[in-house]
């Protein structure tokens, strides 16, 4: 019996809405990727050079620390990672999640939400970054989702 985990991190509550409405749809247990400090409003300013989000998204290499990391991955074959885009791909805590666990024979899908970008160059990232990583086709989901709609997105992963 095979088990899926939606992974999310939210900046402001938008992408943990979407998470918590596809794990039920999914069946799916839920874990948020937390970072060891939360952001502030401050923090999350793009427009100002020297916020955090700024600082962390102009350094491809930098690896913001996790409060926790989720305990046993490898119980799971299928996990839905979440988030919102930042500077048109994934924020630097996604890379830090990926990198701190084995997603050996799993299978991956992206979701994110954003006010005006498409997903389509965070999976191109994601996938050159991490290309031993079985990812399949993600998707945007901006807006209020119902559980219909995603249950009608999720059908094709046969779950």
């Amino acid at each position: 019996m095979s088990k899926t985990l939606v992974a999310y991190f939210s900046a402001s509550g938008v992408t943990q809405s979407v998470a918590e409405t596809l794990s039920k749809v999914a069946s799916a247990d839920l874990y948020e990727i937390k970072p060891k400090v939360a952001y502030t409003s401050a923090d999350l300013d793009w427009t100002n050079n020297k916020s955090r989000s700024s600082i962390e998204m102009n350094d491809s290499a930098f690896r913001p620390p996790m409060a926790e990391n989720i305990s046993d991955i490898s119980q799971y074959d299928t996990i839905f990672i979440g988030f919102p885009v930042w500077w048109y791909v994934a924020p630097t805590i996604i890379n830090t999640f990926i990198e701190a666990n084995d997603f050996t024979g799993k299978t991956v899908i992206p979701f994110a939400t954003s006010g005006s970008s498409g997903i389509e160059n965070c999976e191109k990232n994601l996938q050159k970054q991490y290309p031993h990583i079985n990812w399949k086709k993600g998707k945007l989901l901006n807006g209020k989702q119902t559980e219909k709609s995603l249950s009608q997105w999720i059908t094709e992963y046969n779950l």
